[in-house]
């Protein structure tokens, strides 16, 4: 290979032959790791200001750096930067420009470090980052989940199991448990951007460097809160990247129940709700569809997500110590996960801020099933009846309502207390929506004086 085809390699000077263009097309990552430029910049600035402060690189190489990366920022900025894969990475491609633009001082800029940790430091900061822009969008989606609980907190809902009427609920109360959720969701990014802010520069390429560089200084430029602690786990290690899309995994699972929801109660044999038109669509062929697109979009953008789950968990499971180049691998499933939970959260805040409650569906479903049947049982054994017999009795009364084709509330005191003789007139309260619902006042309970306790709770923390 001649000097002049091997200058645009960084390692070529091993090599006695160029790259084949179909093994440049394969082994390049530039053209998705690119959008990790500003973090490179970054990271390459704080390096280079260590390096001068350790006196590794004059104070005149440092000023070249920070002049030329200036110049790099505008013009990627504007677009005019040129990103090749003739250079392989993002790395690279800032690299080489940076050199054509201070000469010697760019290549200094890379003493004391190697790509494998330089890219281990750019991913992270690239996740912190993320992370920083996801819990807001979070947050969000949680406000828009408080303000419409707390507008509902009083409108009876079936509440299911097994999809079956289980109990009445508030839809207030229904809302507050996908708060719930996502208040989970939030403390896990948290905890993950805990465990990502580790700075790997300063591993070099898997045992460390020899030239007398402070990597807690470069933590503290960066915003670290500590460096990791082996050089060989410094550079190999991913785990922060599939414990975020674990996390993502997680977030979206959630997502997926609450659109499975949105999806049935938007259906006309619920008709608990309506979907503004800007998230549905409608059919080719069918001019009275109005189909619930984003919800039903959501439950399959969740299995992409897993997905990049389980691409990062196969990528990283037999891979030796320390760097392979396995690892440029782990980029796309991270950028993937992120941009998916980043717009699905974004579109969910909107969505769930207009959608529009059919109250009075929502009693009447209350009408069937018999949903205030404990609430029957629990009269019985405040009577001093032993609950399991109580529910025994209730049973047997549920069974003669269904042949009568009434609800429990439409059954005569007679015909009731055939069930049990300690069923007095104060029964009837018991029955309706409106006092099962006033019933459960506790803490977590389902009255509305509690669902509104609980917006108050969840917009003050």
């Amino acid at each position: 290979m001649s000097q002049s085809d091997s200058s645009q390699y960084t390692w070529a000077g091993r090599f006695s032959e160029p790259m084949s263009d179909l093994v440049k097309r394969y082994t390049a990552s530039v053209d998705f790791d690119r959008r990790m430029w500003r973090q490179d910049i970054r990271a390459s600035l704080a390096h280079a200001t260590m390096l001068a402060k350790q006196e590794i690189i004059s104070v005149a190489d440092l000023a070249d750096i920070e002049r030329g990366m200036a110049q790099v920022v505008g013009e990627i900025e504007d677009g005019t930067f040129v990103w090749t894969l003739d250079l392989e990475d993002v790395h690279l491609n800032i690299e080489k420009r940076l050199t054509a633009l201070v000469g010697d001082a760019g290549k200094r800029l890379h003493t004391g470090r190697s790509r494998n940790d330089q890219v281990a430091t750019d991913i992270r900061l690239y996740l912190r980052d993320a992370i920083d822009d996801l819990l807001p969008l979070l947050r969000q989606f949680q406000t828009s989940l408080l303000d419409l609980a707390e507008k509902e907190a009083a409108t009876p809902l079936p509440g299911f199991t097994h999809l079956q009427v289980a109990q009445p609920v508030t839809f207030g109360h229904h809302l507050l448990a996908y708060f719930e959720m996502m208040q989970r969701d939030a403390e896990r990014l948290a905890d993950c951007r805990r465990r990502t802010n580790r700075l790997p520069l300063g591993a070099a390429a898997l045992a460390g460097t020899t030239y007398p560089i402070d990597r807690h200084y470069v933590a503290e430029l960066l915003g670290f809160e500590g460096v990791c602690a082996n050089s060989l786990d410094a550079v190999s290690d991913r785990d922060f990247a599939i414990e975020f899309c674990a996390v993502c995994a997680m977030l979206m699972m959630h997502l997926s129940r609450l659109s499975e929801e949105l999806v049935l109660w938007m259906n006309p044999r619920f008709g608990f709700i309506r979907i503004a038109d800007r998230f549905c669509t409608g059919s080719s062929i069918m001019p009275q569809k109005k189909n619930p697109d984003v919800p039903e979009l959501a439950r399959g953008k969740t299995g992409r997500v897993y997905g990049d789950l389980t691409a990062l968990l196969t990528l990283m499971k037999g891979q030796p110590l320390a760097y392979n180049k396995d690892n440029q691998e782990d980029k796309e499933p991270l950028f993937d996960a992120i941009d998916t939970v980043s717009d699905t959260l974004r579109i969910f805040a909107e969505m769930i801020a207009g959608i529009t409650v059919n109250r009075e569906r929502m009693h009447s479903a209350l009408a069937e099933g018999f949903a205030t049947a404990t609430d029957l049982a629990d009269y019985l054994t405040r009577k001093g009846l032993p609950f399991r017999d109580a529910h025994e009795a209730v049973g047997l009364a549920v069974r003669r309502a269904e042949e009568l084709d009434v609800d429990l509330a439409q059954l005569p005191l007679a015909e009731l207390q055939r069930f049990s003789p300690l069923l007095g007139d104060d029964v009837f309260a018991v029955l309706t929506v409106d006092g099962s619902l006033a019933a459960r006042r506790h803490i977590g309970g389902t009255a509305p004086e509690q669902v509104l306790a609980a917006v108050s709770r969840a917009r003050r923390g």
